[in-house]
């Protein structure tokens, strides 16, 4: 049950209307009372009431707000709060999502032009230490002879075909439909002026902008990140009535063969021996700031695959509060080759390393006793194949495939 149905009346649709049915009656009363069809005043508050009120039923979010709270409840939720006044700009861009223009031809305020976006590559080290780079950028801008008028001062009119606008909006019938469209204007050809070939601008050909070639400075500081962006304001194209947008470069970072960023943090993996890993030592790294890292690991610590450990204040320089974040170490362990040393030595290690695991297994239990092949895994693969593939698994894969040589006891 909803609270209020006055959008839904405005529209002459019922409370449980689709989207679609929404559309296509917005789009009737938009067709019936836009000023370009109507100019009545009465047509003209109508097309506002139609406009406001497809704003809300389109929106499903809003739409739920004033299903149960009425338009009272749109005040604080970013709906209408009542219909739009002061002209028919409101209307105008609905209108637009119909029809692929604005509404009627009124001069709006200057556009802003498009920003021109580039990448600029960065290697982890120049991030750490920052750099700059000389870029040469390409780009239209006003004329200076004319100005960016495109010829003598007086000499240009404003196109009384287009009134100034460069473009004409056309409204055809076809069937039962009205389609309105936009059209450069085939007097001024899309510039809004009229200029007489002999007060043309000799520099730019009457085209009020020419190219100019300047080299900006692009600093990317220290601690900076991939995505970052550098920004440039208002060095963008140039032209008559636009406001310039800006030229964007945004960082990327390079992979390292080392290390790899985690925010302001570094994580090095260190490959130390077992000997270092059981017995302590140290071990020593490159780091992205040029300089080498001597790290010792205390005697007694045990270093297992995988571990991690830090170094605080060895990470990426913080910008916005100054200090360095932490370097991270993941440890693998490299671990000798097979048969690296006598029965003796061994049977020396079974004495000085803690205990072995004795496996529990129930006393009733069948026991298969095992020994471990090396694993090839293309002959793995041919033996699944042979087998049916992903379709047949048996048990004897799952536990170890065909390596594994089992005797029952």
């Amino acid at each position: 049950m909803v609270k209020e149905t006055k959008f839904y009346d405005i529209l002459g649709v019922s409370v449980t209307a689709t989207d679609v049915e929404i559309k296509k009656a917005y789009r009737k009363c938009a067709l019936k009372y836009h000023p370009d069809k109507n100019p009545s005043e009465e047509a003209a508050e109508k097309f506002k009431e139609a406009s406001a009120a497809y704003e809300i039923l389109s929106d499903s979010e809003k739409r739920d707000i004033y299903d149960q709270f009425g338009e009272d409840g749109l005040s604080g939720a970013g709906g209408a709060g009542g219909f739009p006044g002061g002209g028919f700009g409101f209307g105008d861009d609905i209108f637009s999502q119909f029809f692929g223009a604005g509404g009627a031809q009124r001069p709006r305020g200057p556009q802003r032009g498009k920003d021109i976006k580039h990448e600029i590559s960065a290697s982890l080290e120049e991030l750490y230490k920052g750099r700059t780079a000389k870029l040469a950028l390409n780009k239209q801008i006003l004329c200076k002879e004319c100005e960016g008028r495109g010829g003598k001062k007086g000499a240009v009119k404003k196109c009384t075909s287009c009134n100034g606008q460069g473009i004409k909006f056309v409204t055809r019938q076809m069937g039962p439909m009205i389609q309105r469209f936009q059209t450069e204007c085939d007097v001024c050809h899309g510039t809004g002026d009229i200029i007489d070939p002999k007060d043309r601008c000799k520099s730019c050909n009457g085209k009020k902008v020419e190219n100019e070639r300047k080299i900006l400075e692009v600093h990317v500081e220290p601690g900076m990140k991939d995505g970052q962006r550098i920004v440039f304001k208002g060095e963008a194209d140039q032209a008559p009535d636009v406001i310039p947008g800006d030229v964007v470069f945004i960082v990327s970072e390079r992979p390292h063969k080392s290390f790899k960023r985690d925010g302001d943090g570094l994580v090095y993996e260190a490959e130390i021996d077992l000997l270092t890993a059981i017995a302590g030592g140290e071990f020593a790294l490159e780091h992205v700031s040029g300089d080498w890292l001597k790290v010792g690991i205390v005697p007694g610590e045990v270093i297992a695959p995988g571990m991690r450990k830090v170094i605080e204040g060895k990470g990426m320089p913080i910008p916005k509060y100054g200090g360095y974040g932490n370097l991270i170490i993941k440890f693998t362990i490299k671990f000798p080759e097979n048969h690296f040393t006598s029965e003796e030595n061994l049977k020396k290690l079974e004495e000085i390393l803690p205990p072995r695991i004795v496996p529990a297994i129930p006393k009733k239990a069948t026991v298969d006793e095992c020994v471990l092949a090396d694993f090839d895994p293309a002959k793995y693969n041919r033996t699944r194949a042979s087998r049916g593939g992903a379709n047949y698994d048996s048990d004897e894969e799952e536990q170890g495939g065909e390596g594994v040589q089992c005797a029952s006891q």
